[in-house]
């Protein structure tokens, strides 16, 4: 068991280190006016290093780029991207009622192929969250404290 409170006790110096990993920046792009997806690209860029394992802030630093603040996969790259992004609120209620922490566990580890999620499109958080920091379960505790976050925010 990974005791959390010591975990995030010990992140205070990862603030001085450089990791790179991926975020998702948004810029336009010439293209035609029919098609949304048509007028911007998404480019990666470097993040921003931070010792964030709290599952509310991680979403916001990583996800929001493209699900949206509130989850519902309308965020400001979300109109560049060829898969729009899912709404993440009801993923419980798309698995009758129970949340998938595993299935969103290995999302997280190992990015999908899954229609309904993208394609390669979506970074693969584990190796980037295990990147962060010197002591390599804390991209696990990152994941784990990101996927109790997405499950806080389902709709009842």
């Amino acid at each position: 068991m990974i005791n959390r409170s010591a975990v995030q006790q010990g992140t205070a110096w990862l603030a001085v280190l450089l990791v790179a990993g991926f975020a998702i920046a948004v810029s336009p792009r010439a293209g035609s006016q029919d098609q949304p997806n048509q007028g911007m690209e998404v480019k990666k860029v470097p993040v921003h290093q931070n010792n964030a394992v709290q599952g509310a802030l991680l979403y916001r630093n990583y996800c929001a780029t493209c699900h949206g603040m509130a989850a519902k996969g309308n965020g400001p790259a979300a109109p560049a991207l060829k898969t729009p992004p899912p709404d993440l609120t009801v993923m419980a209620r798309n698995n009758d009622g129970k949340f998938p922490d595993l299935k969103v566990l290995h999302i997280l580890e190992n990015g999908t192929e899954v229609a309904a999620h993208g394609s390669k499109e979506m970074p693969i958080w584990g190796p980037i969250f295990r990147s962060m920091g010197p002591d390599r379960n804390l991209g696990r505790l990152r994941q784990v404290n990101l996927t109790d976050y997405l499950k806080s925010i389902q709709e009842k």
